[in-house]
């Protein structure tokens, strides 16, 4: 699968063309295009980080913290072995420590409790994730653009150069 960069790019030799431009990029240049990238995503990002903290509340990030941990493997682990501890003090007899028999109900309890709690916690998380993501896009939009806008001007500028070097060229040759 060809990347962004390969789709753009043209190895030769040990130097990187911009296809259509004939622009000459070495692993320098490269590389220092690519930490100005990472700077400007990190900001960005971090960007959106503060404004996440600002405008969240507390019960707002504790639902966060509570979907994270919710939907991960240290949670599946940890409530699977709770489980697993929970029938076998009460499957074994000889443990004399039997609170809830066989069909499990004070169990069956505690899991409907938990669902019943963590599934709403879950899907606040999830919509306000969705509204992150929006404004997200709506700022890569507005990159986007105006990273068009900026593309868009230099090649304005590119064919009046052109024009000017064929006038400047046109006019050597009358001279010559």
């Amino acid at each position: 699968m060809a990347t962004e960069k390969d789709k753009l790019t043209v190895k030769n030799e040990g130097k990187t063309t911009i296809r259509g431009y004939g622009i000459e990029l070495n692993d320098e240049k490269l590389s220092r295009i690519d930490r100005m990238v990472e700077s400007y995503e990190r900001r960005v990002a971090a960007r959106l980080d503060e404004d996440y903290e600002q405008h969240t509340r507390r019960s707002d990030r504790v639902a966060d913290k509570v979907a994270a941990f919710g939907g991960s493997w240290t949670f599946i682990i940890i409530f699977g072995c709770f489980l697993a501890v929970w029938i076998l003090i009460n499957l074994l007899p000889f443990l004399g420590l039997q609170f809830d028999p066989k069909p499990f109900i004070l169990l069956n309890l505690i899991l409907s409790f938990i669902a019943a709690f963590q599934a709403p916690i879950i899907m606040m998380s999830q919509n306000r994730q969705a509204a992150r993501d929006k404004h997200e896009s709506i700022i890569d939009f507005a990159i986007n653009y105006k990273a068009e806008q900026e593309i868009d001007d230099m090649q304005r500028h590119l064919h009046r150069m052109e024009v000017e070097l064929k006038e400047i060229k046109e006019l050597l040759r009358e001279r010559g």
